[in-house]
């Protein structure tokens, strides 16, 4: 059997609603996994937050009077 490059590279034909629907769907797993990976990296760092000791406030410093 004689094989082509047409059998092999023939496009779809996709209509613009299924377009539509593929780039949508492409477009919500996208920001879907970016969302879990925010999600992931607030949680890490507000447990690191968490761990470390409270800081302490800096004592107020006062200025000297003017001298004039």
């Amino acid at each position: 059997m004689a094989e082509s490059k047409d059998t092999f590279f023939k496009p779809e034909k996709l209509s613009p609603q299924a377009r539509a629907e593929q780039t949508t769907s492409i477009a919500r797993d996208i920001l879907e996994s970016e969302a879990a990976a925010r999600q992931k990296k607030t949680e890490k760092l507000r447990a690191l937050r968490l761990a470390q000791p409270a800081p302490e406030a800096p004592a107020k410093k006062t200025r000297a009077p003017k001298k004039g």
